[in-house]
């Protein structure tokens, strides 16, 4: 049988924890970084770990 392939696209924007965690990039930390308030642009920074109703979804894509 032919192995599963994961889905390339998701695996640059997630990446798993040691612990099984899926954590990624905050949202919105792309463009039109102008129009918004510094307060917003600090609490987007660095990576976030995401919902856990997502975290199936997310593995199954990514064949684990």
């Amino acid at each position: 049988m032919p192995k599963m392939k994961g889905h390339s696209g998701l695996a640059k924007r997630v990446r798993l924890t040691g612990s099984g965690k899926v954590v990624a990039q905050s949202a919105g930390r792309v463009h039109k970084l102008e129009h918004k308030p510094s307060s917003r642009k600090r609490r987007m920074a660095g990576t976030m770990e995401l919902a856990q109703v997502e975290v199936k979804r997310i593995k199954r894509l990514l064949g684990r």
